[in-house]
């Protein structure tokens, strides 16, 4: 593990929880190679210690738990996805499946991948001021780290369609409402939280956990098979799409602060 890697995300061992924390707040955690390499490592870690029996990912600072992909990497041409270990998907984790229960701590925003972290993990606690939403279409993008098949599977359809139309993000209540998540506490208090109900997992036998795991979502050798069709069908559309003069024209907005100008090409 490089020295960039190790500072994209720090790793602190809990009792029999590992808390994982995405290290860019300058950048509102947005998720680059660098952090794809260690947070992915860390779940691979946690899987290979029997010592650890929950995993828990939070954000650095209190503004935003995730604010997705990079768009000045994406603009900028480079990857971000693990070198090596493009299958663990987005962030080294939406497609990163381990059987130790996985805990994500919503500090502020999760906005596009920050969302389809959350959607990737087992439980979600946020803090009140969270949000969640997909903006992709607003930047000529996608959310194909999972978010466009997923959020129609956790909640009601007409609701998820509106957020992935729209691209318009919800309160941490709505999201409790419709039960996106688990939990929602006061500022401040987040990881706090998640780390309970860590350990609240952790005393019950772990093999017992892992087991009830796989069978609850229906993984099998690492996978969680009934979405393999979902991220081939998502995988096409992506690359379909990057092919386009949109999707270079949404980053390169971003990127450059002002409005896009859509062509529909």
């Amino acid at each position: 593990m490089t020295a960039a890697t190790e500072a994209a995300a720090l790793v602190e061992r809990k009792g029999n929880v590992l808390l994982v924390t995405i290290n860019r707040p300058e950048a509102r955690n947005a998720v680059n190679a660098a952090v794809s390499a260690a947070v992915g490592g860390a779940l691979a870690e946690a899987e290979a210690d029997p010592e650890i029996r929950v995993v828990v990912l939070t954000g650095a600072g209190d503004k935003s738990f995730c604010a997705g992909a990079d768009l000045k990497a994406i603009a900028r041409g480079e990857p971000l996805f693990a070198p090596g270990n493009e299958h663990w998907g987005f962030a080294g984790f939406v497609r990163h499946v381990i059987s130790k229960p996985t805990i994500v701590a919503v500090n502020g925003t999760a906005l596009g991948g920050g969302t389809e972290l959350a959607l990737a993990a087992d439980l979600i606690v946020a803090a009140e001021s969270a949000t969640f939403g997909v903006p992709e279409v607003k930047r000529g993008l996608l959310a194909g780290a999972g978010g466009v098949f997923r959020l129609p599977a956790q909640i009601p359809q007409r609701l998820a369609m509106e957020m992935i139309l729209t691209g318009d993000p919800i309160s941490a209540a709505t999201a409790r409402e419709y039960g996106l998540i688990n939990q929602v506490v006061p500022d401040g208090t987040v990881v706090e939280a998640a780390l309970a109900l860590a350990e609240r997992i952790a005393v019950n036998a772990p093999l017992s956990v892992q087991a009830s795991k796989r069978i609850a979502l229906g993984i099998h050798s690492g996978e969680r098979l009934a979405e393999n069709d979902r991220w081939g069908h998502s995988e096409y559309e992506w690359n379909e799409l990057m092919t386009s003069e949109d999707a270079k024209e949404g980053p390169r907005a971003f990127a450059e602060k002002r409005p896009p100008v859509w062509q529909a090409r």
